[in-house]
């Protein structure tokens, strides 16, 4: 048998499309082929597989299991939760990898796969290559066995162990995704009062979409924490590794400024350390790691690519703008939003101060948004070729790291391609509103030099 996969689905970080469109059952048991092939390959026998809550993911799971069962492949059935459940059971159970099924923060008409394998994410020219191994049939056949397992439990006491927090007045919003069932076994034995909505699982989600890094979908958890005065709220995206949070004033506390919380109490216990952030981050992040006598350092995007970046330097925690907050302190390495949410409240409660006034005392900036710009998949890569030639030969100071970040007296702009969608992707952050408008009117000169329309793409 042979299988061919709509190419947008094999992303770069994962496999994700539209139900009943790009991304079918078909697709789901020909990815277990294809996975079992390259897992028996890799003397991989026992897989754990979970789901998030979407009303699609469970036929799609099951789909996978048959594919992956034929290749004799023994398949653990850890159920419905957050991908970081399904990543902790890759630890937990004597398993060789693992696969999740999610639409992660994506519309509810999306699904899709993240995959695990022998301790690495598969990824990139990984995923490409399970796509040629489909359509080429080259699969392996058996006869695996299906077991199920609950481990939510033993998910829950291991994101408590070691725990030293105070009791705080905290709203929580789940978002209708998959962690609401764990975050309510979570805060009945986190110490303080706990306020929690939309944790009963949703998949068309009623209420809002859960992307905890757009603000408008924060409009609950703020009224929420001002109409009961709470110390702070806490927010997850669809699949439970995206962490939104907002002070006592209904203040949104993004990626970085979470990160630069989070450092203090990493760097207490291990001075020196390399803390990494993506490059859409403030340039504060990597001068108060610095000040705290860390070793900043600044990354590509992308999940997969922190990962692995993180295991190079052996850093104990990195994190993106967009809530993936990775900790190898005291955890395991990997993205985990409710894991994130219990060394908040303990970094909260080691800095004497309230989270209100943490943010009061944060440097203040000015920044844009996420600006993106719809451009042709074929010219994506190019104009940013371009763009970072015509910066060089007129001497600006530019970081190459994942697109053009040009840093000017006035502060930062960033130019990168989205590597899941045909969008340019740019941000900018000054001392002053003046200093971001000339900023931004860099952005559009070398956008118009390179036929760029400024038009904002969707989200």
């Amino acid at each position: 048998m042979r299988h061919t996969f709509n190419a947008t689905i094999l992303r770069e970080y994962d496999i994700r499309g539209i139900v009943g469109d790009t991304l079918t059952e078909a697709d789901a048991y020909a990815l277990g082929r294809s996975y079992g092939a390259l897992a028996g390959e890799e003397r991989a026998k026992r897989i754990a597989i979970g789901r998030d809550g979407r009303t699609h993911s469970g036929k799609l799971e099951a789909a996978l299991i048959r594919g992956l069962t034929e290749s004799g492949i023994d398949v653990m059935l850890i159920g419905q939760g957050p991908s970081p459940m399904l990543y902790f059971a890759t630890h937990y159970l004597e398993v060789d990898g693992g696969i999740q099924v999610t639409g992660s923060h994506n519309p509810a008409d999306y699904n899709g796969f993240k995959l695990l394998l022998k301790g690495r994410s598969v990824f990139g020219q990984e995923i490409q290559a399970l796509g040629r191994r489909a359509a080429a049939g080259n699969w392996s056949d058996g006869d695996g066995t299906t077991e199920e397992v609950d481990i939510r439990e033993a998910y829950v006491n291991r994101l408590l162990e070691g725990f030293s927090g105070k009791p705080y007045r905290i709203g929580w919003d789940a978002g209708n995704g998959a962690a609401g069932p764990i975050l309510d076994m979570l805060v009945e034995r986190l110490p303080g009062q706990h306020h929690v909505i939309f944790s009963e699982v949703d998949g068309t989600f009623p209420n809002h979409h859960p992307d905890p890094t757009v603000e408008k979908n924060l409009a609950d958890l703020k009224r929420l924490v001002l109409d009961k005065q709470l110390d702070f709220g806490i927010a997850f995206d669809g699949d439970g590794d995206r962490i939104g949070a907002v002070d006592g004033r209904g203040r949104v506390i993004w990626g970085d400024q979470l990160l630069m919380i989070l450092a203090v109490p990493v760097l207490q216990e291990l001075p020196g350390a390399t803390l990494i952030a993506d490059v859409k981050a403030s340039q504060t992040f990597f001068d108060r790691v610095a000040e705290l006598g860390g070793t900043p350092l600044m990354w590509k995007t992308g999940h997969s690519l922190i990962k692995s970046k993180m295991k190079e330097t052996g850093a104990p925690l990195a994190g993106e703008m967009s809530g993936h907050i990775f900790f190898k302190h005291r955890w395991y390495g990997f993205d985990d939003a409710l894991y994130a949410a219990v060394r908040l409240i303990e970094a909260v409660s080691g800095s004497g101060k309230s989270l209100t006034e943490i943010m009061d005392a944060m440097p203040k900036t000015s920044t844009t948004p996420e600006l993106r710009f719809q451009v042709d998949e074929s010219r994506k890569f190019a104009v940013i070729e371009e763009v970072r030639e015509r910066l060089s030969s007129n001497g600006a100071r530019v970081d190459a790291t994942d697109g053009v970040r040009v840093s000017t007296g006035d502060g930062w702009w960033l130019l990168r391609a989205s590597n899941t969608q045909d969008v340019l992707v740019a941000r900018a952050e000054a001392a002053d509103q003046p200093g971001l408008d000339r900023l931004v009117a860099q952005i559009d000169e070398q956008l118009a030099s390179s036929g760029v329309e400024r038009v904002e793409a969707a989200h």
